[in-house]
């Protein structure tokens, strides 16, 4: 049986980044997140739901209008928790039928929301990705078109490093990517051998 091994951390920490070193050790990575907004743009029914949630203006030339989406629901917690109940039971489907297809020790489930959605009790040990919040919004500011007070709120909606390092099984502080590699091939080598 391939072990679930969940890879969190907040917005800006660096969990894409610690995926591609997984990967690069030949690791299987599911990405929650590409693969949500996959399933938005390709399911009918999932499409629907949302244009019911949020009105037409939720899609735009058939394509998710993620602006738009993400001003509605990043200030509002219950059109968020209503949108996520909307996509995560689709996705937990996503995930067992790509699973059913993996090999080797174990895979890597990488999702920003983990602990919040409550996927992290299906997986066997989890690893949080942290940062200092300074450098996370700098991250983020440099990767994404936002501001400052968008990325805040998303902050707000996520549990704290402080809740989610109780659930987990190893931590990467991520400030310096060399140390980051290293941590990231320790964690390897520990749940190979476990």
């Amino acid at each position: 049986m391939v072990k679930v091994i969940g890879l969190t951390g907040g917005i800006g920490s660096g969990k894409t980044t610690v995926a591609k070193l997984f990967k690069e050790l030949g690791i299987a990575v599911y990405i929650a997140d590409e693969e949500a907004k996959l399933l938005m743009k390709s399911s009918t029914k999932i499409k629907q739901k949302i244009i019911t949630l949020l009105g037409k203006n939720a899609y735009r030339d058939r394509l998710p209008n993620k602006k738009f989406i993400a001003e509605q629901v990043f200030n509002n917690t219950q059109l968020l928790n209503e949108l996520n109940a909307i996509i995560h039971p689709e996705l937990a489907i996503h995930f067992k039928a790509w699973m059913k297809k993996q090999t080797g020790t174990y895979i890597i489930k990488e999702a920003a929301i983990l602990f919040e959605s409550g996927a992290y009790k299906t997986c066997d040990k989890i690893i949080l990705i942290t940062a200092p919040e300074a450098l996370r919004i700098e991250r983020v500011l440099q990767r994404d078109t936002t501001t400052k007070e968008a990325i805040l709120a998303r902050i707000k909606h996520q549990l704290s490093d402080n809740e989610k390092i109780k659930n987990a099984h190893f931590v990467i502080n991520n400030i310096n990517l060399e140390e980051t590699k290293k941590e990231a091939f320790k964690i390897h080598n520990t749940i190979l051998s476990t």
